[in-house]
């Protein structure tokens, strides 16, 4: 097994190709393909970390996404957030979200605590 650091975009385009070629042969865990299939996947994630970072969506982002994803409306928010017009402030962005507001949210909707404190965009 020859595996080198991934340090340029075509060193990550390689073992992107190296990646898709172990793919196709569904190696099992623990055999040769299947321990550099893991290796490879695990140099492309920490280049993918440091070169292509994620931000934080923006906390409104973060709630009515949720909400579509689980099928819910907003007026499923009202446990969490208060009143209809409570709802409507904090999704307009209208109103900040108060701490007890971002912990109902999290047991609520599973949304990490990190992304709902996080600035409005």
């Amino acid at each position: 097994m020859n595996i080198t650091p991934i340090r340029t975009k075509q060193d990550y385009k390689a073992a992107l190709r190296e990646i898709s070629k172990l793919m196709a042969l569904d190696p099992d865990v623990g055999t040769p393909n299947g321990d550099k299939l893991d290796v490879l996947a695990t140099l492309v994630q920490a280049y993918e970390a440091t070169h292509y970072p994620i931000a934080a969506p923006d906390p409104i982002e973060a709630i009515k996404f949720r909400l579509e994803q689980g099928g819910l409306s907003t007026k499923d928010l009202q446990p969490m957030i208060g009143r209809p017009n409570r709802v409507y402030e904090v999704l307009t962005k209208k109103r900040n979200l108060t701490l007890q507001m971002i912990r109902r949210l999290h047991h609520g909707l599973g949304i990490p605590p990190a992304a709902l404190i996080a600035e409005y965009a």
